[in-house]
């Protein structure tokens, strides 16, 4: 019988729909890894059809940050042992609550959005985030971004013709899972801990702040495995998709093969 293939599973973020990870899934299936790459509720679609659906109140705008856990929650209970997990930006959130809840055998958190209790003052955080948390607006409305709200959050490198390519790929975005993310829900044991973690930082990111990884990271300063922090000079925001996302890959890839138990 062949050995079989350690498993990755990728956990997207706001925004962006599961295809973000595409390159990532060629990559590390290339490499061995057998990739998985679920959707969240309500975004099992593309980009075209969920700009289409928008506003999306009864799927979209009513779902939860209790939900999306409990979609990969779900997928990670149907593999026979704890994968390798791979989150960016609020998918990021997840795998950190995931890894916590004994799934995951290693993980790597790429620009993770913050845990309860962990915050930033930069008016650059405060800027991008403002169209989800502003409490005067409809709670149920997903928010569907600009070109120029995009490009401040995500990628404020780009112009013409990448800017417009880039955004192609934007989807509206329910804003409950991110004013859950300042609840319970989000809440992090740091000490307990048992598996080794990865957090990776764009240097330049203007929605998840390099300054609040690095914050996000020292609340594990007494875990029981050791956590990781790197920043990558120039990156912003939208750094798994972007031009030169393959040294990203390439340092996860060498970070994986030096950390992941293999017990699979």
């Amino acid at each position: 019988m062949s050995e079989r293939k350690p498993q990755i599973v990728f956990v997207h973020g706001m925004f962006v729909t599961n295809n973000c990870w595409q390159n990532w899934l060629t990559y590390f299936e290339a490499k061995g890894y057998e990739c998985f790459a679920p959707a969240w509720p309500f975004k099992e679609y593309n980009a075209a059809e969920l700009n289409k659906k928008h506003p999306d109140f009864e799927g979209e705008g009513h779902v939860r940050l209790s939900d999306v856990i409990s979609r990969y929650e779900e997928f990670l209970k149907e593999l026979d042992k704890p994968p390798i997990l791979i989150g960016h930006s609020m998918g990021a959130l997840v795998v950190q609550l995931l890894l916590q809840k004994g799934f995951g055998s290693c993980a790597v958190v790429i620009d993770s959005a913050p845990p309860q209790g962990v915050l930033s003052l930069e008016f650059s955080f405060l800027k991008a985030n403002w169209p989800v948390l502003n409490p005067f607006i409809n709670k149920y409305k997903p928010c569907k971004w600009s070109e120029a709200q995009f490009q401040f959050a995500f990628a404020d490198h780009l112009s013409g013709e990448a800017l417009h390519e880039a955004f192609r790929d934007i989807v509206p975005q329910g804003k409950l899972v991110p004013r859950d993310s300042l609840t319970s829900v989000a809440k992090i044991n740091y000490r307990m801990k048992t598996q080794p973690l990865l957090f990776i930082a764009g240097e330049k990111d203007k929605i998840i702040p390099a300054s609040l990884n690095k914050t996000n990271w020292r609340k594990y300063r007494n875990a029981m495995s050791k956590t990781e922090f790197i920043v990558f000079p120039e990156r912003r925001h939208n750094l798994i998709m972007d031009n030169g996302w393959e040294e990203i890959a390439d340092y996860v890839s060498n970070w994986i093969n030096t950390n992941h138990t293999g017990n699979q």
